[in-house]
């Protein structure tokens, strides 16, 4: 029988057969896909005639295209969907695929016809994006190791393997912890209805009776911000601390030292001084004092935010007869408070008027209005009954597939992202790419949005229309194929058009009655727009700042040790803690995209900030000619140039912090 894996997907829209698809078809796709990917890579290393760019770059882009649709449709199902068989699988190909790659970049012969066509390259008459492309292949054979000496490379490859499993093993530890614990709820008092109604789903999900309370943040901060009750709030919080941290075989601990040794090792086989030197170097960034110049220039007056709030919060607990020091788990709660108090804003209030149906629709909306998309629903198979498809086209044309998987399970890794299923390009044809955003919504009659999910929703679906509107010939430097300091940037730039007032106004409307936002809601909810930034900037940036210096000079020999260190020179409240502590700091430790790179969210935001800007300036949030421009020098554009290239296209000038101080309330607008 045909494995469906390894056919030609050749429906109308190419989406994989998933009601034909078993977890039985990996195992046996992987191995064939690679067979094929080892074939046609050395065809093109002994191939006797002269290396050119068809014969040798744009081969080796084809070369691995049924090992990409094989990987697609299993990591994304084992992302949002994992059960024991492919967790298995997972740990058996972290390191078959890390040797396959190593493979590949240290192929001697390969690497060779590369470096001829880079000495020759002002010869060879190429187009910009085709000198991009050389460029970018030969810096991923050199980062790779294609340089080393055979015993430079034969460690290279080892550690590489270890990396991988290193990485696959946190993940699932991970989502072993947030799967196993739950805490039952007898006491709903004091909790608005939609936390109620998550907390009843959250245990019907795990065949319970009643409520209760899950490691899902969706749930899990809705709780903490509500519930008067301070010893099941200290409960639950230390549980979310507490994962990957609880010790026996799915403890993260000693394989985030591990994890750390071998990147050093790794970038000191490549000649740079420390890991966090050698991740940068390609960034926008570029060094370490750049990224910790960024992140000190925000900390300042983050943290004097942070503390003026938590001075003022310690008197609410001492009202509330608690004589003790206001805690990680008092935060949320009295904040939420605090807010009610001086801005008459309740989140329960708003949270009718965000259904996610609207806000879907307002995200859609959007890109309508800036780029002429318009979504179709699609009716068919997908990798799960929650999630949902639509046809993205514009004036006629098929631009993408959109996929979007909205609700948390127990079986989904937690927090949001964009993956593809199949990526943008010319070269061999047209293909268009199939998109796929993946959230952790609470599901709810209907599943009701906090102000934070509605802009995670914006914020993935910017990240989908880097790939929906990509138009290059090499699907090498598609859609997000972007420095990590810029890839954030179409991302929360999109989330700034959920604050316009047209898209408020038209969607923002109450679920049951269909009336829209009241005026002085809407004014309270611009009012709080920036409550509580102290406390969000402090977090993150206690977390970036963990990420950096774990990264830069020797590694350490207890993280959990130089965690607590660091947090102690920068001087974090005490009733703060880092939005990811290191044993789930799945960034940084499930693989190394955001290794040293977890700046980037703030990097980017310098952008989107003063991008936004632009937009306000010209007294138009859909100004179409500011639009055009977005999509020709951003969003279209991959990474056919530098970041800050791309972007002084856009704005013809690189932005200072200015406007994201202002824009987090921590400067006087």
């Amino acid at each position: 029988m045909t494995n469906p894996l390894l056919a030609d997907w050749n429906g109308p829209l190419a989406l994989p057969p998933f009601a034909a698809i078993e977890d039985a078809h990996f195992a046996p796709a992987f191995d064939a896909a690679l067979s094929e990917g080892r074939a046609a890579v050395a065809a093109i290393a002994e191939n006797p005639e002269p290396p050119s760019f068809a014969n040798t770059i744009e081969a080796l882009e084809m070369a691995g295209e049924a090992l990409d649709r094989v990987a697609a449709v299993f990591f994304n199902l084992n992302g949002t969907d994992a059960n024991p068989d492919r967790e298995a699988l997972a740990r058996d190909l972290a390191p078959k695929l890390s040797a396959y790659a190593s493979e590949i970049t240290s192929n001697a012969a390969l690497f060779a016809r590369i470096e001829e066509l880079w000495t020759r390259r002002e010869a060879l008459g190429l187009t910009e994006e085709q000198a991009r492309v050389l460029m970018l292949y030969r810096r991923m054979f050199l980062r790779a190791g294609a340089g080393l000496d055979e015993a430079g490379k034969v460690r290279m490859a080892a550690i590489k393997s270890r990396l991988a499993s290193l990485g696959t093993q946190f993940a699932q530890n991970l989502l072993a912890d947030e799967r196993d614990w739950a805490m039952a709820l007898d006491d709903v008092a004091g909790l608005p209805d939609f936390v109620v109604d998550a907390a009843r789903a959250a245990a019907e999900e795990r065949g319970r009776e009643g409520y209760a309370v899950t490691l899902n943040r969706s749930l899990i901060v809705p709780f903490l911000q509500y519930s008067p009750r301070r010893d099941l709030r200290q409960k639950a919080y230390e549980a979310w601390a507490a994962r990957g941290a609880n010790g026996g075989a799915t403890d993260n601990r000693a394989i985030a030292a591990e994890t750390l040794t071998l990147r050093a090792e790794r970038a000191a086989l490549l000649g740079y001084p420390d890991f966090a030197t050698y991740k940068l170097e390609p960034e926008m960034a570029r060094t370490p004092d750049a990224v910790r110049d960024l992140l000190m220039q925000v900390w300042a007056p983050a943290k004097a935010q942070a503390e003026a709030d938590a001075a003022a919060m310690v008197e609410m607990l001492r009202a509330d007869g608690y004589a003790g020091p206001l805690e990680p788990w008092d935060w949320r709660y009295y904040a939420e408070k605090r807010r009610k108090a001086l801005h008459d804003f309740d989140e329960a209030e708003l949270k009718p008027y965000l259904s996610l149906e609207a806000m879907i629709a307002a995200a859609f909306d959007v890109a309508h209005r800036l780029f002429r998309l318009e979504f179709r629903p699609l009716e068919m198979d997908l990798h799960h009954r929650d999630a949902r498809a639509w046809e993205v086209t514009r004036d006629g044309r098929h631009m993408a597939v959109f996929i979007g998987d909205f609700f948390a399970r127990s079986s989904k890794r937690s927090g949001a992202w964009c993956s593809t299923l199949r990526g943008q390009r010319k070269l061999g044809g047209e293909r268009r790419a199939v998109v796929v955003n993946v959230c952790n919504f609470a599901k709810g009659e209907p599943a009701l949005l906090s102000w934070d999910d509605a802009k995670t929703l914006f914020h993935e679906f910017g990240h989908a229309l880097h790939h929906i509107l990509s138009d290059v010939t090499h699907g090498f430097i598609s859609g997000t194929s972007v420095a990590r300091d810029f890839v954030e940037l179409p991302s929360q730039l999109y989330e700034h058009w959920l604050e316009v007032p047209e898209i408020i106004e038209e969607h923002a409307r109450h679920w049951e009655t269909g009336e829209a936002m009241p005026e002085a809601l809407r004014g309270k909810l611009k009012a709080a727009a920036t409550w509580d930034q102290g406390f969000a900037t402090v977090e993150y940036v206690a977390s970036a700042l963990v990420d950096l210096d774990f990264h830069e000079g020797g590694p350490p020999a207890d993280p959990m040790q130089r965690q607590a260190e660091v947090l102690a020179q920068i001087g974090i409240p005490r009733a703060i803690g880092m939005r990811h502590a290191t044993p789930h700091f799945a960034h940084v430790f499930a693989s190394d995209g955001y290794s040293a790179g977890y700046y980037s969210y703030m990097w980017s935001e310098v952008m989107d900030a003063d991008a936004f800007a632009a937009f306000e300036e010209a007294g138009d949030p859909f100004d179409p000619a500011l639009a055009a421009r977005l999509e020709r020098h951003i969003l279209s554009a991959g990474n056919s140039a530098e970041g800050a290239d791309l972007y002084t296209a856009f704005r013809e000038r690189m932005p200072g912090v200015e406007a994201l101080l202002k824009g987090r309330g921590l400067v006087a607008a």
